[in-house]
């Protein structure tokens, strides 16, 4: 009989770690935990469970009494739910626990809850006492795919997303796919932007899987989200393993869509638009300015509409941003892969590849915002 469970690897030496991906596994995670700590049976663990408001209310009992059976002293914090809980202030307050705590190198920070929850409790595990270990437990698709693999957290500063932050792998990542069964529709559907994502830039198998499983993926069939979740997660490895810290440029093609995206999450204000909708529309306007420059045929960018579309996401542009040109390009030389006030972008050169472009004018950058894909739906 097959297993349900899938083991991805990520190795990077001395950081590697393994991403669990198993229905029901959540119940085993104190278990888990204790077993990547490397415990002998003779020392205690504590740890710091941070999730947000809305996942502690469905999966916290389940999640701290699993703790608590594998003999782990457990403080347990949460924080409000949405993206305005990368701040400051949040990360001062587990800051703050952490010092009530007394904790030590040996505590662990789990972090139980969406992307939000997994890059605040990661840059603080990253800071607090030059690095803390901690565990990645994914409650929504998108931080299942994208933000609890390869090592990123961060919080926000009001002028840009993720603009403080530093890299700190997981000791391991645990991903209950069940949990999907009871993530709000919008949420749900913003994670599925970062699995097209995956088959644009890496795998055009991967892609054409996707168009013909868009009923099971709508339906939330429980194999077909075991496949696409481990299939996810094996990609994004595959490229954290080669470029762990984005020195050498191969990581910068996950960001397919991103510069776009940023700068309309930001000027929509953070939460208004998700940030798996705010990639879907990017990602359009990426492939329609890569259109512009001969790089791929009007096709390619069709391909993408469709399916996006059949998945229930947006790709047009809001109207009250987009007509915000000056605030788009100020947001987009905000960027991570803005170097010298140059705008670069990665942008595909067929279904499957991605390259970075440097040099891009901010004419040519905005005329992908009023296009005709991008006004489709």
């Amino acid at each position: 009989m097959p297993s349900d469970k899938e083991i991805v690897r990520v190795n990077l030496a001395a950081r590697s770690y393994e991403i669990l991906i198993q229905p029901g596994c959540l119940q085993h995670l104190g278990t888990q935990i204790a077993s990547w700590a490397r415990l002998n049976s003779s020392e205690s663990l504590r740890c710091l469970l941070v999730s947000d408001e809305s996942v502690w209310q469905a999966h916290g009992e389940l999640a701290c009494g699993s703790l608590q059976r594998a003999q782990i002293d457990v403080t347990s914090v949460t924080v409000p739910s949405g993206e305005t809980s990368k701040s400051y202030d949040q990360t001062h307050r587990l800051y703050d626990t952490l010092v009530e705590m007394a904790a030590d190198r040996k505590t662990v920070v789990v972090a139980f809850g969406g992307g939000v929850v997994g890059d605040l409790a990661g840059f603080v595990a990253a800071t607090y006492a030059r690095g803390l270990r901690f565990v990645q437990v994914p409650t929504t698709l998108l931080a299942m795919v994208d933000s609890s693999v390869g090592g990123k957290t961060g919080i926000n500063h009001p002028r840009g997303k993720n603009l403080i932050g530093a890299f700190h792998q997981p000791a391991g990542v645990v991903i209950d796919t069940d949990v999907l069964k009871s993530l709000p529709d919008r949420e749900y559907r913003s994670g599925l932007a970062e699995v097209v994502k995956y088959g644009v830039i890496l795998d055009e198998a991967f892609l054409t899987y996707l168009e013909n499983h868009i009923s099971g993926l709508n339906n939330r069939d429980d194999k077909v989200l075991r496949n696409v979740v481990a299939r996810s997660c094996q990609l994004k490895a595959d490229v954290v393993q080669q470029d762990e810290l984005e020195t050498t440029g191969l990581r910068a093609a996950l960001n397919y869509g991103h510069t776009f995206a940023h700068a309309f999450e930001a000027l929509a204000g953070y939460g208004t638009l998700l940030h798996g909708e705010a990639v879907s529309i990017g990602m359009i306007c990426a492939s329609r300015l890569a259109e512009q420059l001969g790089r791929i045929p009007a096709a390619d960018t069709q391909r993408q509409i469709s399916l996006l579309s059949a998945l229930k996401l947006p790709v047009q542009v809001p109207v009250d941003i987009a007509k915000q040109h000056q605030q788009i390009i100020d947001c987009m030389l905000l960027d991570k892969k803005t170097e010298g006030r140059e705008l670069r972008f990665v942008l595909p050169t067929k279904m499957g590849h991605v390259e970075t472009v440097r040099g891009i004018s901010a004419e040519a950058a905005l005329a992908a915002l009023n296009s005709p894909a991008s006004r489709a739906h």
